[in-house]
């Protein structure tokens, strides 16, 4: 496993690191979720993502990786956690309030089970919080040694750039993650996300590097999604079935060449793809299976030369590189 610097901090995270989105605390056992950590430890992941909203019920998810991490020294590994979503039904139980923050930032250290966890992300922008009471009350949990990092999931990039101006104009503790979507058919972050994050120090850990799973190669043309998978999921297929187009799958085979000609596998070649960029510290895998992590993994250290790079550009846009 090779590490990467998270933006500008001194914090170094592996390239591959692990999530719990749509697996643990929902359709994955806690066994198998317990597994899948303890898999990718093994490996050198040291890097584990979660939230409070992820699982079957707030905090959920949160649990079952507290658990599965309990046995590893605190140190030794990275862990994350967001506030954004409802989980209750009480006019302050969402949003990005200093009320809100501090008790769920709170709610998430007894889940995990841990005294602070490195990185809290603001896990979407919050447009009816006055900016500045979101980013005071992010740094006073910093002061206070409950997070390390503040990060930020899915902002405008507009958001961005004033959140930055104004840790900036008052002193704060800056951003230094940004976790939002980014794989080969969704490239938005390409044009103003990554460039203002870059001025700012701000690193990328992004999530569905693999599209939901579309970029394993395991869905086909005509055929039914494989039991078992996200597309065969009622909780979860939501998420998938924009890209079980023909068009999509179209791409998919012809990438699925080639990663047989570069003797690698799809995913592994989806993921590099991602880590081909600098400016990405981290890309976010889910896995429900072990041998799902040690697949992953293998693509870290993984480069892709320019001919390759420029043969995947021309089947994705549909134009020369």
């Amino acid at each position: 496993m090779e590490y990467r610097r998270l933006g500008k901090s001194g914090l170094r995270v592996s390239e591959i690191a692990l999530g719990s989105w749509l697996t643990y605390g929902t359709v994955t056992e806690r066994e198998q979720s317990i597994a899948c950590v303890k898999q990718a430890y093994e490996l050198g992941i040291n890097h584990f993502d979660c939230a409070n909203v992820y699982g079957a019920e707030p905090h959920a998810a949160e649990k079952v990786l507290g658990e599965a991490l309990a046995p590893y020294p605190r140190e030794s590994y990275v862990l994350t956690t967001k506030a954004f979503w409802p989980v209750g039904d009480g006019p302050n139980d969402r949003g990005l309030s200093r009320k809100h923050i501090v008790q769920e930032v709170e709610k998430s250290l007894r889940a995990l089970n841990v005294e602070y966890v490195d990185i809290f992300y603001c896990h979407r922008f919050d447009p009816d919080t006055d900016l500045e009471e979101t980013l005071r009350a992010i740094d006073d949990l910093i002061t206070q040694g409950k997070i390390l990092y503040a990060g930020l999931s899915e902002w405008p990039a507009d958001a961005i750039a004033e959140g930055v101006r104004l840790q900036r104009e008052l002193g704060l503790h800056k951003f230094a993650a940004s976790q939002p979507v980014y794989n080969m058919f969704n490239r938005y972050i390409e044009s103003a996300v990554i460039p203002i994050c870059d001025r700012a120090g701000i690193g990328q850990v992004v999530f569905s590097p693999l599209a939901q799973g579309v970029l394993t190669g395991k869905y086909k043309k005509g055929q039914p999604a494989p039991a078992g998978s996200r597309a065969a999921t009622p909780q979860v297929n939501r998420f998938v079935e924009r890209f079980l187009k023909d068009d999509y799958l179209d791409k998919v085979d012809a990438l699925q060449r080639i990663a047989q000609n570069v003797g690698i596998s799809l995913p592994q070649l989806a993921l590099a793809w991602v880590l081909r960029l600098p400016s990405v510290s981290s890309a976010l895998i889910g896995a429900s299976r072990p041998e799902q992590v040690v697949e992953n993994a293998k693509a870290s250290g993984v480069r892709l030369d320019d001919s390759t790079l420029d043969a995947i550009e021309e089947i994705l846009t549909g134009t020369p590189a």
